[in-house]
């Protein structure tokens, strides 16, 4: 199974994040397609809506995440999530030391609870963001990165953080079935 660091090296191998295009104009977006007739990756986009979320920090290693989000599921908090847990990535391992990266492990609530039971609380901001559906196992996974940076950048997008990995759920906190990339400073 790979981690997500293994993921993100295996996208940073096959791609380039695109550079920071011109902003995006009122014109219509163009439709999804498959980046080549052998891919079963499908991007889009679409507005993100806000999402309240509980959470916990991690610095470091990014192999560590499926653990971490293991440990959040078993939060008592986590019983009134709503809805699949997700990681949010900071950082880019290509360009930062293993040690620093950051990320965090969430889970969705529809509000703030009144007992935090040690977890932290935010809410990630509605955006526009390049997606994918992404079938069962890591290797589909990777092969939506280079899709949805190149369909980001056909639409003049610049790639934005966090990049958001949603997780199936307890039982399987290790398989992403969405990957999120949001436009840099994007306000829908």
């Amino acid at each position: 199974m790979r981690t997500p660091l293994e993921l993100l090296l295996l996208v940073s191998a096959c791609t380039a994040a695109p550079a920071a295009g011109p902003a995006h104009d009122a014109s219509p977006v163009p439709a999804a397609a498959p980046m080549s007739s052998t891919s079963s990756v499908v991007p889009n986009w679409k507005e993100r809506l806000e999402q309240p979320y509980l959470y916990r920090d991690h610095v470091g290693d990014y192999r560590e995440l499926p653990g971490a989000l293991r440990e959040l599921l078993e939060n008592s908090a986590a019983r009134d999530r709503s809805g699949a847990a997700f990681v949010l990535f900071y950082d880019d391992p290509r360009r930062v030391p293993v040690a620093e990266l950051r990320a965090r492990v969430c889970i969705p609530v529809a509000q703030r609870p009144d007992a935090l039971a040690g977890l932290r609380y935010d809410v990630l901001p509605r955006a526009l963001v390049a997606y994918a559906h992404v079938e069962s196992g890591e290797a589909a996974a990777a092969r939506s990165y280079p899709a949805l940076f190149a369909y980001m950048q056909e639409l003049g997008w610049p790639a934005g953080i966090p990049v958001r990995e949603i997780y199936r759920g307890l039982d399987d906190a290790g398989a992403p079935t969405e990957v999120q990339i949001p436009r840099a400073e994007s306000t829908p």
